[in-house]
């Protein structure tokens, strides 16, 4: 039986896609991870589910039977903002080496390829993709897959993500997510940490929607691109006003975005918008609720 191979597999986003394969799909599923953000922790006991530590420039090492695999889902890349200044070298590696040889994996196997693109390459109307070297990354990447259309007819599906949250986000450490951070603090009795100004906007997004969406764009197989995002957006201090705690301002950070709307193309390619059917407030009522 064929398989599907997922990069980034003990991460958020990876963990809720196998998770969601398993009972959509009868397919075995490899996971990728160098558990640089992954975690043992979130390893899913199914004997059709094997998982590989590894960085993703070795896949062509470690998958040795390439005429197996029908799809991979490239969720595996460094992705943070922030902290992309700060481990530039670690960025490059992950974003640019280790997705150029996905890419080639599937493209010399004849592997068809979904991608995670991000809100923060072609956010703020896409001005936003050279304002730090993870945004950087992955619209050079975008442009590549363009590039391999046009010159191989290489056939992907790319989804754009825009602040995943829910279950499996990372709450603590430098690779930690906004609501994560926040639902951790509110545990601890700390104050919401909130980058000033406060007023970034963000369109924050179920994991449950953007996974939705994934399958959707696999299951579709138009070679298109696709956004799934909240239709309502809310700025950071609204986030943390909704814990209904304490928050502090934290300086101004460099990279950081203040509008996160993709602009209606990229590229050549018309962006096809999906809308999330749950709501940030209704999750952060029910995480009240029971903490």
């Amino acid at each position: 039986m064929k398989k599907i191979i997922v990069t980034g597999g003990a991460g958020f986003v990876g963990t809720n896609l196998i998770n969601f394969l398993l009972k959509k799909t009868k397919y075995n599923i490899i996971s990728l991870d160098n558990y640089s953000s992954g975690t043992k922790k979130n390893h899913i006991k199914n004997s059709r589910v094997k998982y590989i530590k590894c960085n993703t420039s070795d896949i062509s090492k470690v998958i040795k039977i390439p005429n197996n695999i029908k799809t991979v889902f490239h969720f595996g890349e460094f992705s943070r903002i922030y902290q992309s200044f700060l481990k530039m070298n670690e960025c490059l590696d992950s974003n640019s080496i280790g997705s150029n040889a996905v890419f080639n994996f599937c493209l010399k196997n004849k592997i068809k390829l979904i991608y995670s693109a991000t809100s923060a390459s072609l956010g703020n109307m896409g001005k936003d993709k050279n304002l730090s070297p993870y945004a950087f990354t992955k619209a050079k990447n975008l442009e590549l897959l363009e590039n391999l259309k046009k010159w191989f007819k290489f056939k992907y599906e790319v989804i754009y993500f825009y602040n995943v949250y829910g279950p499996f986000q990372i709450c603590r450490g430098k690779m930690s997510t906004v609501i994560g951070i926040f639902e951790d603090h509110y545990k601890n009795n700390k104050p919401l940490p909130v980058v000033k100004p406060g007023s970034q906007m963000r369109r924050f997004t179920h994991i449950d929607d953007t996974i939705s969406i994934c399958y959707l764009a696999w299951k579709k197989n138009l070679c298109r691109h696709y956004s799934i995002s909240n239709k309502k957006s809310y700025s950071i201090l609204e986030v943390a006003k909704m814990f209904k705690t304490k928050y502090k301002f934290l300086p101004k950070r460099a990279g950081e975005r203040y509008a996160s709307a993709l602009k209606d193309k990229n590229l050549s390619n018309k962006i096809f918008k999906y809308f999330g059917k749950k709501n940030l407030k209704d999750y952060i009522k029910v995480f009240l609720e029971n903490n």
